[in-house]
């Protein structure tokens, strides 16, 4: 079945939205993506982002995602072609769909794992509300962002680097 006869059948309901959790807390992820920008006004873009990943052979469940979403992409995994990545990086829809799904599906995880979700949301409303506006915002941010990684992944550059470039030729009140 193709994805769109599979989409015209599909029906959500809550049983879905379930089943939808329980793959989401097992392949999926969010994240607070710190990214390297010499045009950003501090030097790093923070982009909250959602992923599910699956193998290249049940694609369906994440058409499905997406489907459900109504938002998204699906590509391949880079460095590894035989995973495909259903990602949501829009912050609107962020905040318009995942952290709802999360709010209301998401509730029997880990600690850690809810510690993080909480973490992501307070980012993704604190970036609504401008709040990378400022270095001390940027910087709290970026605090924040680093305190999902004690239990996982580490990132690229260590915070310490990443805060010394936001505030290199910042002086408090002083325009900046």
């Amino acid at each position: 079945m193709n994805a769109d006869n599979q989409q015209e059948r599909l029906q959500i309901t809550e049983e879905f939205k379930w089943f939808l959790a329980g793959i989401i807390e097992g392949e999926g992820s969010i994240c607070i993506s710190i990214k390297d920008s010499p045009t950003a006004k501090f030097g790093y873009y923070i982009d909250p982002e959602f992923f599910i990943y699956q193998h290249k052979l049940a694609r369906e469940l994440l058409d499905q995602a997406k489907f459900f979403f109504g938002t998204g992409n699906i590509v391949p995994k880079p460095g590894n072609e035989d995973v495909l990545v259903y990602k949501v990086t829009s912050r609107r829809s962020i905040i318009e769909k995942v952290i709802p799904f999360f709010e209301k599906y998401m509730r029997y995880g880990s600690q850690l794992k809810r510690r993080n979700f909480e973490i992501f949301r307070e980012i993704t409303f604190a970036l609504e509300n401008h709040a990378h506006a400022t270095a001390e915002g940027t910087v709290r941010l970026v605090e924040l962002a680093y305190a999902t990684n004690h239990a996982g992944k580490q990132r690229k550059r260590p915070k310490e680097e990443v805060i010394r470039r936001i505030l290199r030729d910042y002086t408090p009140n002083s325009p900046i």
